[in-house]
């Protein structure tokens, strides 16, 4: 008792533990197990041994009851080979002695083997063991007080790895952060750099983890998530798989593996997306023992399958021949002959102690040579606890261990064995070798074509995201251009049409300089189709946004510019024919191109406006994710390119304004000019047929195209079919019918519509002449008594059209004869002229009827052939009805016939070469009988 409390008081170091080893007793403990008998042959009572033997002190505990006492079962064989290999090569002049301690895994226990050891037994050189983590970081924390070294084969807590806590220790097995910087490496090869843990809330699983998140960020590997669970993980399994974890790596037990797998099953996050890295030191199948959840086997394999175990390499797997002169297979081969023979369970520690005890003879020779090197008389076998210098030699050659053992290049570094890290998956319900990493040289080894992933590749570290723009189909976008290809085609064919005959009664009257802006107006309407099938996958982010502005202003201009010029025409016709003064009314085409310059100069405005304050932009519209529609483990999100801006909805609330009052400023023209019935002159049947396909297909195109806003091939089709459709049906209903006319009948502009005489005929004339004369003030008897001298003056009217016509070609044949025209046709005008003079005047009783009666027939028809003059009274033909339906259909023949080139011909204008003899009624019409048609 008074040498222990000497060499107490004289270490200060280890004041605490020799306190408690008083406390504890000073009763030797040794351990008898069945292989006591081969390791203390030669020794009588257990403190002295022969002159070559050096004594070793073995700590484990052999207890059955005790915690790990297989593992001493299992390295008795290694170390009997160890000892035996270096006695054969006979390099070495000394034994070694191995002195075993039962610390029973138990602090108390454990601390007092050793303090027995030191107090009754001999010189022990080196301690040897240290297999219970508790156990042995309490004694490795002790031993620099007596100087000595200890060598662990099977103690891997990270804890043993402070050297400034523990300077003394070594081990020849890596320890359990040996295994991180193989999983950094193996993260890396598969390019994962988003993980995350779930880690069993026990100090050793949780000081592996610290380690490995130094290692994570070092290797700048992002850590997702971190969990720590005692006892149920469900919950921390569904964190992990919240925060979109698809790396897992975890640290727990066996015991707890089941419930991890089983609640990973039921979360569904195994599989193709998932990889899961677990610690490689399991017992086989532990899976069927371990499982007490509620998931069966079958789910456990399903959940299991496919993940990576990561553990160290028991022995080396290249076949070299190393300081025992066997290659690890041959050691292998003799350990389980050995191990037989005796009956004893394998242990995966065997290499680690049988190199241990190598490296034990190794470090003692060393030490005999420095200190026969160093000169004098001291010797190993004088070793003392209290020799510091010694001590600190072993120390020394313990740090430049380096050899070739059966588990691999054998060194340390900072006390740690620099070892190989072993990867295994599980397939198919066993484990399979895929790699290993070779700590010294850093370098990890895959197996090839051994490691299988449950999806056609490697899992992504997280979901990624795939950004896929929903564009326009190529073959849609062809198929729709070619169509506006052919419309435009056709366009241009219709302009070519009208041009080449611009000098056409039938064209000329329908004014070609406005049929030449419809079509331009269709054509730029088309182009806008090849834009708006332009989207990002064709051109640049910077071409789109300048598209959006360009597309809007050409559809914006092609639309005035076509509808413009076809409600300028229908105006033209309704101001002639509506005019009920009947006054001289000149209408060119200057003033109708003044009037689509109008229309164009709102349209700029409004789009400049548009352009300075708030320009449309490109901006992009992201979907919820999809699944790859290929099966990879990737999410698809769809996102689409639209032309807004910040006002959006006013700006284009403006337009569709100024666009809806344009075309229903266009449906009244057309419908207040239904009645007119020269088909040269009037298109207001086809522009209100234009006009209402038109606002049917813009509400249409509108409302679908809105709704099918996240869907670009539908948008597109609807906006180019709708485009498409209006343009080709304008065109068609403008040009068609001119085209059909002028090929089967070219004379059809200057022809008189002939009209049945029906009782809703005499109807329409009777609403017709109201609106014109003052004829509905009169009595409805008057009207009926003048009926049967109109119908009978309506066969002298066909007989003076005939004449008319023949006067009208002369005219057009001819122009520069025009004075020298018949007096007889120009009475004849004059005759028909002379009609409106009765339809304007302001007396509507039967006193002006009666002067035109008595007028002669000779002085009213000049010189006309007198046959014709003798077909009865004339009353009838002033009618104000037969008036105003003959003056639709003949001035404007009149007017092409005489002045087709200044738009229009006053009655009253009549040749200088007109007889003397003709009336001075007739030569001179009153200011209010003139009258002015212009041609369209």
């Amino acid at each position: 008792m008074a040498l222990s409390q000497k060499k107490c008081t004289s270490e200060m170091y280890a004041v605490s533990r020799c306190m408690l080893l008083f406390a504890l007793g000073f009763a030797p403990v040794f351990a008898y197990g069945p292989w006591d008998t081969a390791w203390h042959s030669g020794h009588n009572d257990g403190r002295k041994s022969d002159s070559k033997g050096l004594d070793i002190m073995v700590l484990m505990p052999l207890n059955k009851t005790a915690p790990m006492s297989n593992i001493g079962q299992g390295i008795h064989p290694a170390v009997m080979l160890a000892i035996q290999h270096i006695n054969e090569t006979q390099r070495f002049s000394f034994s070694l002695t191995p002195r075993i301690y039962d610390t029973e895994c138990d602090n108390a226990k454990g601390l007092k083997a050793f303090f027995d050891a030191i107090k009754f037994g001999p010189q022990h050189l080196m301690i040897f063991g240290g297999v219970c983590p508790s156990v042995t970081s309490i004694i490795a924390e002790s031993i620099g007080g007596w100087n000595l070294i200890q060598l662990s084969f099977a103690a891997t807590t990270p804890v043993l790895g402070d050297k400034k806590k523990y300077p003394n220790f070594f081990r020849t097995v890596p320890s359990d952060n040996a295994v991180n910087p193989a999983v950094v490496k193996f993260l890396q090869q598969y390019n994962w750099r988003r993980v995350g843990t779930l880690t069993q809330d026990v100090q050793r699983f949780s000081e592996v983890r610290n380690d490995l998140t130094n290692e994570l960020e070092k290797a700048e590997i992002q850590i997702a998530d971190t969990e720590s669970f005692s006892n149920d993980p469900c919950i921390n399994v569904k964190k992990l798989k919240d925060n979109d974890v698809r790396i897992i790596i975890g640290q727990f037990d066996e015991n707890l593996a089941a419930k991890v797998f089983c609640c990973a099953y039921n979360l569904n996050m195994y599989g193709s997306k998932y990889q899961w890295i677990i610690p490689g030191w399991y017992q086989g199948n532990w899976w069927e023992q371990a499982n007490s959840t509620n998931c069966t086997t079958k789910k456990l394999l399903a959940a299991m399958e496919g993940y990576i175990s990561v553990d160290f390499e028991p022995l080396s797997t290249k076949q070299i021949r190393g300081i025992s002169g066997r290659t690890p297979h041959e050691y292998e081969m003799e350990y389980n002959r050995l191990r037989k023979e005796k009956g004893l369970e394998s242990s995966k520690f065997h290499g680690f102690a049988y190199d241990g005890i190598w490296v034990i003879a190794k470090t003692l020779t060393r030490v005999m040579e420095i200190l026969k090197q160093r000169g004098g008389h001291r010797k190993i076998q004088d070793f003392n606890y209290t020799n510091k210098e010694l001590g600190r030699i072993m120390l020394d050659v313990m740090n430049e261990t380096n050899f070739l053992g059966v588990t691999g290049q054998v060194m340390f570094k900072n006390g740690e064995r620099m070892g190989t890290i072993k990867f295994t998956q599980f397939q198919e319900g066993h484990e399979v070798k895929v790699g290993e990493y070779n700590a010294i040289a850093d370098v990890l080894e895959l197996i090839n074509n051994t490691i299988r992933f449950q999806g056609l590749e490697p899992p992504k570290d997280k979901t990624i995201t795939r950004n896929q723009r929903r564009q326009i189909n190529l073959p849609l976008y062809s198929i729709l251009s070619a169509i506006t290809i052919l419309g435009m085609f056709m366009a241009g064919a219709f302009l070519f049409f009208n041009i080449k005959n611009r000098n056409q009664k039938l064209i000329k009257m329908s004014s070609p300089y406005m049929n030449n802006l419809i079509i331009l107006g269709g054509m730029l309407s088309y182009a806008s189709i090849f834009l708006f099938g332009l989207d990002g996958s064709f051109v640049s982010d910077k071409v789109f946004e300048t598209l959006c502005t360009v597309r809007t202003w050409i559809l914006t201009v092609g639309y005035t510019t076509a509808f413009g010029a076809m409600f300028a025409k229908t105006w033209r016709v309704h101001a002639i024919f509506k005019n009920v003064k009947m006054k001289k009314k000149i209408i060119k085409d200057q003033k109708l191109l003044i009037i689509v310059g109008g229309m164009l100069l709102i349209d700029l405005c409004i789009l400049i406006c548009w352009q300075i304050v708030d320009p449309l932009k490109r901006t992009v519209e992201e979907y919820n994710l999809e699944a790859d529609p290929e099966g990879r483990d990737i999410a698809i999100r769809p996102f689409l390119e639209h032309c807004e801006n910040t006002h959006m909805t006013i700006w284009l609330g403006i337009v569709y304004a100024y666009k809806g009052l344009l075309m229903l400023f266009g449906c009244f023209l057309a419908w207040e000019t239904r009645n007119v019935s020269i088909p040269a002159l009037n298109d207001s049947k086809y522009i209100g047929m234009s006009v209402y396909n038109v606002g049917i297909m813009c509400i249409i195109g509108a409302a679908v195209s809105f709704l099918t806003r996240d869907q670009p091939n539908v948008q597109f089709c609807i906006v180019a079919l709708v485009i498409i459709f209006c343009s080709t049906i304008t065109l068609c209903l403008v040009f068609v019918p001119k085209l059909i006319t002028l090929r089967t009948n070219p004379d059809a502009a200057t022809q008189n519509r002939r009209f049945q005489f029906t009782q809703n005929q005499k109807k329409e004339d009777s609403k017709t002449s109201t609106s014109v004369t003052s004829v509905n003030q009169a009595s409805t008897s008057r009207l009926e008594g003048l009926q049967t001298d109109n119908h009978r003056l309506r066969m002298r009217i066909t007989e003076l059209d005939k004449e008319l016509e023949e006067v009208t070609m002369q005219l057009q044949d001819t122009p520069e004869k025009t004075p020298y025209i018949k007096q007889n046709n120009y009475q004849d005008l004059n005759n028909i002229l002379s009609i409106r003079g009765y339809t304007e005047g302001k007396e509507g009783d039967k006193s002006i009827l009666k002067n035109h009666h008595e007028q002669k027939p000779q002085g009213q028809w000049g010189s006309m052939d007198p046959s014709r003059t003798n077909k009865g009274p004339i009353e009838d033909i002033n009618s104000p009805e037969h008036i105003q339906r003959r003056l639709s259909l003949q001035l404007p023949i009149l007017h092409h016939a005489y002045l087709p080139s200044i738009g229009g011909v006053d009655a009253s204008c009549t040749s200088p070469s007109v007889s003397p003899s003709a009336s001075p009624r007739h030569r001179h019409m009153q200011p209010s009988y003139r009258v002015m048609m212009s041609g369209l």
